[in-house]
């Protein structure tokens, strides 16, 4: 315990060939002496790159850095290289990065949380689809995601957001997956922000009752 590290840590992992640097965020009151929850993040395209860490200082890693109490979980965000989209391998990056993380640290895979934001919203959606046994709730914030699969996503609570004056996401992305996934019978909580542009990624990740009910979801 005297050599554990807190705070954002920098880490690698390797896949195939290649070697990928990415973050976790340790809380600094971590010990291994009881579970905690675990969230992934899917960080936008803005943010795409290869240091492992410039994804940490927008959306959820921005949060976090100026109110830490409020995030008493592992928090995993893998980094992306530019020109990739949260698919194939790099669905399998994020997924081998958590992987890492509940082998390293001491993490409840009962409450692993999946959120992103932009292009990790859309990611959000279909990975949440496609790994539904995995995640005890999804947070897709201004993405958007295929209303075919509103059956497996209707099996996790989720809490979406968007803004309605965003222009570079179309609020009607996130519109249609929810009412898709509320007909299927799913948990949708839907945040709509009016006047909010596309960064209503801030809002969300500021947001106290929203961060308290993505690391409450899956506990007893």
């Amino acid at each position: 315990m005297t050599n554990l590290v807190t705070g954002f840590v920098l880490k690698t992992i390797d896949m195939g060939e290649k070697t990928y640097r990415y973050s976790v965020w340790i809380p600094h009151d971590y010990t291994p002496r009881k579970r905690w929850p675990a969230v992934l993040f899917l960080h936008g395209r803005g943010e795409c790159g290869k240091d492992g860490q410039i994804h940490t200082t927008v959306g959820l890693g921005k949060a976090v850095r100026k109110t830490p109490a409020r995030f008493p979980a592992i928090i995993v965000m893998p980094h992306m290289p530019i020109g990739m989209r949260w698919e194939g391998p790099m669905r399998e990056l994020a997924l081998a990065t958590l992987e890492a993380a509940c082998e390293e640290y001491s993490v409840d895979r009962r409450r692993i949380a999946l959120t992103g934001l932009s292009l990790g919203g859309f990611g959000t959606w279909t990975l949440g689809a496609a790994r539904a046994e995995l995640f005890c709730a999804l947070a897709p914030i201004c993405g958007g995601g295929d209303p075919a699969d509103a059956e497996l996503l209707a099996r996790t609570p989720i809490w979406c957001w968007h803004g309605d004056a965003d222009s570079t996401i179309d609020v009607e992305k996130s519109r249609e997956m929810v009412n898709a996934v509320r007909a299927a019978g799913g948990d949708v909580r839907y945040t709509e922000l009016p006047d909010v542009g596309h960064v209503s990624w801030d809002a969300a990740y500021s947001d106290p009752e929203f961060i308290s009910w993505l690391l409450s979801q899956g506990s007893d």
